[in-house]
């Protein structure tokens, strides 16, 4: 069962061979294991044979039906039901898990996967109370009080959020010191640290959310998708306005072995490019982006919106107006479309950057689009209001533009006080009420 284990964990690592390498000593060690252990070593075998299989859709089919054998036998095996859980759609997951849950109510691990299954269906009402219980039922847990983060966040509770991304850490740092391992190795640790910094991002601590992003920058990953992640900085750093940094942190990632994090480095320095009004600059970064993306596979529609976003700012400053808009429409649809609560956080930035963008090129009737495409992304979040309040006061609707930069300022009560926005919210509110 040890090596029944193994071959799970190095799936997880991405290391098919040492996977089924794995199992195949399971099975050859399994002669005095119970019927139970060696139906468990079966299905492994029937779902490493589905993610390789050919023609795939049988042997899936047949890793669906070794599960449903096996339920048969033992309905009452919450294991199982966890199981056939994961090997569903994303949209019929959730009864799965909660038959596990009808059997022992208070496992975790069943409401860590209903979380994960209710985020990515946008059920952010239910993935909460999931996490509330998984944080509670697995309090020395790191992941549990991160997952409760992840549907605070959404749910509009941003400083309790916080407080468990914060308790996750504290958590992580303890075992390193204990076990006495480099936070590097773990994957989790560079991911939380992310939302930890993008959180305090969301509520202007600009400081502290530099600090946390210039150390996951700095950390190598065991994770192509935390690698990817890091374009979290440049961006960050074009929001504040320092180029040159933004423009360096974008050159380290096209400096990057894997040519879908070049091709998201790339992106990045068109943008700050575009920030600095330098064109041909951006046009450049766009080609360099479009040449690693299409040696990229599958994994280029992870990077596709921000390179689509990047090209219809460009067209937007350059004067081809509709071709930018409908480029940026179309990369809004797709950012917003991506499932999960690491996805929606990072559109809530990508988003800001269109609005401002949008504003910067002249163009506020499609400004007033992004800042409201912003609203139905996250209508707690500061940027929005502020964005809001842009547009509402470049039309002259004195009242909503008002509204909008009082709920920008209430928003940011926690923020640096030298955060530009909040200073110009401020002041434009006092202009209005004169």
């Amino acid at each position: 069962m040890a090596n029944l284990g193994l071959s799970y964990a190095f799936s997880g690592l991405n290391a098919p061979d040492e996977a089924r390498a794995s199992l195949d000593r399971a099975r050859r060690l399994a002669g005095p294991a119970t019927s139970r252990e060696r139906r468990r070593i079966e299905i492994r075998a029937t779902e490493l044979d589905a993610e390789r299989g050919s023609p795939a859709a049988s042997a899936r089919a047949a890793y669906l039906a070794a599960i449903d054998a096996a339920l048969a036998d033992a309905p009452a095996e919450v294991e199982l039901w966890l199981l056939r859980g994961h090997a569903s759609p994303r949209g019929d997951a959730p009864r799965y898990y909660e038959r596990a849950l009808g059997i022992v109510p208070d496992y975790f691990a069943a409401h860590h996967y209903l979380v994960h299954a209710y985020e990515d269906l946008g059920r952010i009402d239910a993935a909460l109370r999931h996490s509330e219980a998984f944080a509670r039922l697995a309090p020395a847990v790191p992941h549990a009080h991160h997952m409760h983060g992840h549907d605070l966040r959404r749910s509009g509770r941003i400083d309790e959020a916080i407080a468990a991304f914060r308790k996750a850490y504290d958590l992580e740092r303890r075992y390193y010191e204990v076990e006495k391992i480099a936070p590097e190795h773990d994957w989790h640790h560079q991911h939380n640290l992310s939302l930890l910094a993008t959180s305090y991002q969301y509520v202007g601590e600009t400081k502290v959310a530099a600090g946390l992003f210039q150390r996951t920058f700095g950390m190598p990953s065991l994770e192509i998708v935390e690698e990817l992640n890091k374009r979290a900085w440049p961006l960050f750093l074009v929001s504040r306005g320092r180029i040159d940094e933004a423009l360096a942190a974008a050159r380290t990632l096209t400096a990057h072995p894997e040519g879908i994090v070049r091709a998201a480095g790339h992106t990045m320095a068109g943008h700050a490019a575009l920030a600095r009004g330098q064109l041909p600059a951006a046009a450049d970064a766009a080609n360099a982006a479009v040449a690693e993306l299409r040696r990229a596979g599958e994994m280029a529609k992870r990077v596709a919106p921000d390179l689509e976003a990047l090209q219809g700012a460009f067209f937007l400053r350059s004067g081809q107006r509709e071709r930018g808009r409908t480029m940026l429409r179309e990369a809004i649809r797709q950012m917003r479309a991506e499932p999960g609560p690491d996805a929606w956080t990072f559109a809530l930035f990508r988003l800001e950057t269109i609005a401002r963008e949008a504003r910067q090129s002249g163009d506020w009737e499609f400004a007033r689009y992004a800042a409201d495409q912003l609203r139905d992304h996250d209508a707690a979040y500061g940027g929005t209001q502020y964005s809001l309040g842009l547009v509402a006061e470049h039309f002259g609707e004195a009242d909503a533009a008002a509204k909008a930069y009082t709920l920008a300022v209430a928003a940011w009560k926690r923020a640096d006080d030298e955060f530009g926005e909040l200073a110009d919210a401020r002041l434009r509110l006092a202009a209005l009420r004169r």
